[in-house]
């Protein structure tokens, strides 16, 4: 073996011991790990690296993709009354975004459909700290205070809903409900025929209207 054969062998064995240094140290990319899930709020790159700020750019909108295929998942497992189904996706969404409106509000009416009551209050509190002016959340919210026994919060809560879209009939609907269980029937009266006044459909604000009514004769 010559002098230059010998170099070429010895290099050789250099780029061996290299590669396999680094094949055995782990730092090497891996197949399986989920990247967006542990970086989902890093800040990835810098002016210096457009590169970066564009995959950035590209994991932003795979992530609404992905977040408005999970809230089509779970709005066809509601169609289907399949609530568990409808959780499981909407609950995925919080994990990756903790503050999305949409999630939240469907979740906390599902929780107030089991009478998940302390749940479904905090998810709707959770929005208004978001949204203030959520006047479907107010009357969820209002509706779940109710529940719970706190009318004052309730009743409070069914006012701002109304104040931010006073031409919905569920709402004063809704707020003569809880008025009618607290005793004030005349109150009540008054909300279920304006609730029928927006929406003559009600038919169950005719019937209540009708046995208030009948009740006074």
């Amino acid at each position: 073996m010559n002098q230059f054969q010998l170099i070429l062998l010895l290099l050789a064995l250099v780029i061996f011991a290299i590669f396999f240094k680094q094949l055995f140290s782990g730092n090497h990319p891996k197949r399986g790990i989920d990247f967006e899930s542990k970086i989902a709020n890093d800040t990835i790159g810098g002016v210096s690296r457009p590169d970066k700020i564009f995959k950035k750019v590209e994991y932003q909108n795979q992530s609404k993709d992905r977040t408005q295929e999970l809230l089509n998942i779970a709005k066809d497992a509601l169609l289907k009354n399949d609530k568990s189904e409808a959780k499981k996706a909407l609950q995925t969404i919080l994990i990756r975004e903790p503050d999305n409106i949409e999630a939240l509000r469907v979740l906390g009416t599902i929780d107030l459909e089991e009478n998940n009551l302390e749940d479904a209050k905090a998810r709707f509190e959770k929005i208004l700290e978001y949204s203030s002016s959520d006047d479907l959340t107010h009357n969820h919210l209002a509706n779940t205070l109710h529940k719970l026994g706190i009318d004052d919060e309730a009743i409070r809560h069914h006012k701002i809903a109304i104040k931010l879209d006073e031409n919905y009939a569920p709402y004063y609907f809704n707020y003569a409900n809880t008025l009618y269980d607290l005793g004030q029937t005349k109150e009540a009266l008054s909300l279920y025929k304006k609730a029928l006044e927006l929406d003559p459909s009600l038919k169950d604000a005719k019937k209540i209207v009708s046995e208030i009514e009948n009740e006074r004769d």
